[in-house]
């Protein structure tokens, strides 16, 4: 295989794969007006969600964790509103 064509295989592999992992794109909010972290956990988890991971990513809050259901969950949050941005659920 040729330089050329390693590096267009390589560069097209890797923005499939970036788009793939891609996250949500929250709203930038001052962090003054970010819902702090405990409340958030508190309403998302009265929400019926089970967290096992919550974490910032970017302008998001992001879990890991399961619905009422027992589905998994991977759903981004609006910071300062706590509207879900992005969701994936277990079919």
């Amino acid at each position: 295989m040729s330089k050329i064509a390693a590096v267009a295989t390589f560069t097209l592999a890797a923005a499939f794969s970036t788009g793939a992992f891609a996250g949500a794109n929250c709203t930038k909010h001052p962090k003054a007006d970010w819902m702090p972290e405990a409340d958030a956990k508190a309403k998302i988890a009265a929400q019926g969600y089970n967290i096992k991971k919550f974490k910032v990513d970017g302008n998001c809050y992001e879990i890991y964790g399961t619905t009422k259901d027992g589905k998994k969950a991977e759903i981004y949050f609006d910071t300062k509103t706590l509207d879900i941005v992005k969701s994936e659920i277990e079919k």
